[in-house]
């Protein structure tokens, strides 16, 4: 629904709380013509109920509102003296409409000073956690939203395991587009595997379904400050057609919301002209400078006639390689126990051996033993490795490495699956664009050439029909030769710039799917997706900052002893109270 539509929306809900309250707020000692004055009526209503004039707000606030609606229900017919269990469940599971019973039947008398505290053990449960979700939802919505790093496409910048706590108020909360949904859960209820959220995700109607009629337009509140260059940024994954990963199913249209969160590194802003050159980012000619704290890593490979070691690899520091294992052949025990450190297995019949790769943490010597294997790794004279320039140059000048040399595919060697996915423009991802990045307001001149650019902008993120008839382009049945764009986009890249699915596979991020900005990392897990029992602690990155220079301090003995502070004052302050009683 656009704005008009809601207006009217409102004020039907305006006129059926008139019809079904007026005589409440006659018995309260309230004029008739209160109840049907939109916002005014909330005040006073809340001036019935004894409780606080500014839930007002909260009743018009996206999410929030679908918790609160049936607290004010439920304190509505108390106040009128109707305060059974059986009572409070009718009024919720009739979306309020018993009220309109109460209203017209009954011969109800207005409790001007009633107790506003539970009566019993359970209502005091109840309407304590009805109001921490609450809280929990605003802070949730509109504030700060816990994130954790999934994939390591920001290796070694921010890492598999971390724990963050995302700001949304620094650009700005987006407003909630879908008004139907689960508070504090994303696009699934956990456990149940279910969409959190009333929509019409199928392709075919979801344009036309009365279901997403009840979603709001594209709104956000305003923010602190603009996404720069180089801010690492979460966002709704434009190209997510995904109902549940890991499974194969029909794709799906997903409101913006509910679309899954990315965080990657916003490498171009609206009206940049962004190229990438033997993997380093230019922007309007000049090659990106990043911060300090931004570690990219790329692909290499690595030469010794002597072999790369694994136990020289792990010395410098260099993680992201696999270690391969060749072992006599396998019973089924010995399998079962060596599973959840493989990566991989094949079978070499001229060896008469099993070949296991596993990550560069390899199998445990405890877990080798116990299992009564014979393992020897292969190492090899050329290994691929992917690490910083840093590492590279420490590698390189290691006596035991002969050459590390960097992996870049050459410009004009088309790469796989590389935006606009067209065969007219030879990309991938070490040689790319240059690619100008669309600014709200502006125009470009459109022919075939540059069509496939835009095309996704003009159908899908702002909503135009689009056509080509031989050499003329149409959008909404006019031809035409220049596009105006409605909205902001942005360029995103991961930092492990050779393992990042970013936009240079599925191309501009639209403001509208700015979430906001990581800034805080309050716990951080090594071998995050390798099960808990192979679990440890990065003490080093708890309770870091994601942004500003240096190398990132932990503030968590700080907090450590600040808590240890408080507990100590508030023990003294109990005991010297408890003296003066």
């Amino acid at each position: 629904m656009n704005g008009t539509h809601w207006i009217i929306f409102i004020l039907i809900i305006q006129v059926i709380h008139f019809l079904g309250t007026w005589k409440l707020y006659v018995k309260a000692g309230r004029k008739a013509w209160e109840a049907a004055i939109p916002i005014y009526n909330g005040i006073v209503l809340m001036q019935i109920i004894n409780r606080p004039k500014w839930w007002v707000i909260l009743l018009f606030i996206p999410i929030i509102n679908l918790l609160m609606f049936p607290v004010v229900w439920v304190e509505t017919i108390r106040s009128f003296g109707r305060k059974s269990l059986l009572e409070s469940w009718l009024v919720v599971l009739t979306l309020g409409f018993y009220i309109y019973y109460v209203n017209y039947t009954m011969d109800v008398k207005y409790i001007e000073d009633r107790s506003l505290h539970p009566t019993t053990a359970l209502g005091e449960w109840v309407s304590s956690i009805v109001f921490a979700v609450v809280a929990a939802t605003l802070v949730h919505t509109y504030f700060i939203q816990p994130y954790v790093i999934p994939t390591g496409s920001l290796e070694k910048t921010l890492r598999i395991g971390d724990f963050l706590f995302v700001s949304k108020f620094h650009y700005g909360a987006r407003v909630p587009i879908t008004t139907i949904a689960a508070p504090m859960v994303h696009d699934t209820i956990p456990g149940l595997g279910i969409r959190s959220y009333v929509a019409d995700v199928d392709p075919k109607t979801y344009k036309n379904s009365i279901l997403n009629k009840t979603h709001l337009p594209y709104m956000r509140l305003p923010g602190v400050t603009k996404i720069d260059r180089n801010d690492i940024v979460v966002f709704s994954w434009p190209a997510d057609t995904v109902y549940r990963f890991f499974r194969k199913e029909r794709g799906v249209k997903k409101p913006i919301d509910k679309k899954s969160n990315y965080v990657k590194r916003c490498v171009g802003i609206p009206g940049d002209s962004l190229a990438v050159i033997d993997g380093y980012v230019y922007i309007n000619g000049k090659q990106t400078v990043l911060p300090d704290r931004a570690k990219p890593q790329y692909d290499y490979m690595a030469y010794s006639q002597k072999g790369v070691s694994s136990k020289l690899l792990k010395e410098l520091g260099v993680t992201d390689f696999n270690r391969i294992y060749i072992s006599p052949p396998l019973n089924q025990n010995q399998l079962n126990q060596i599973i959840p450190y493989l990566l991989g297995r094949r079978e070499s019949k001229a060896q008469n051996a099993e070949i296991l790769i596993t990550n560069h943490l390899g199998i445990p010597t405890s877990v080798i033993r116990k299992a009564g294997l014979s393992l020897k790794e292969q190492t090899d004279r050329q290994r691929l490795l992917t690490m910083t320039e840093d590492l590279a140059e420490k590698l390189k000048s290691n006596a035991a490495i002969d050459s590390v040399v960097k992996i870049i595919s050459p410009k004009g060697e088309k790469g796989y699956n590389i935006f606009p996915q067209d065969d007219s423009y030879a990309w991938n991802n070490d040689n790319f664009g240059p690619i100008y990045l669309p600014e709200k307001g502006k125009t470009v001149a459109l022919d075939l050439e540059v069509l496939p650019l835009y095309k996704k902008i003009i159908k899908d993120y702002e909503g135009n029909t689009l056509s080509v008839d031989g050499n003329q382009i149409s959008i909404n049945g006019k031809v035409t030769d220049t596009y105006t764009f409605k909205q902001d986009y942005y360029w995103m890249m991961g930092d492990n710039r050779d393992h990042s699915e970013d936009s240079r596979t599925w191309g501009y991020v639209p403001e509208d799917h700015i979430v906001g900005t990581p800034i805080f990392i309050w716990m951080s897990i090594d071998n995050f997706r390798d099960g808990w029992r192979n679990w440890s602690i990065r003490w080093d990155r708890v309770f870091t900052t994601v942004n500003g220079s240096g190398e990132p301090v932990s503030y968590f003995k700080y907090f450590i002893l600040v808590l240890v502070g408080w507990f100590v004052f508030d023990f003294f302050r109990k005991r010297r109270k408890k003296a003066q009683d």
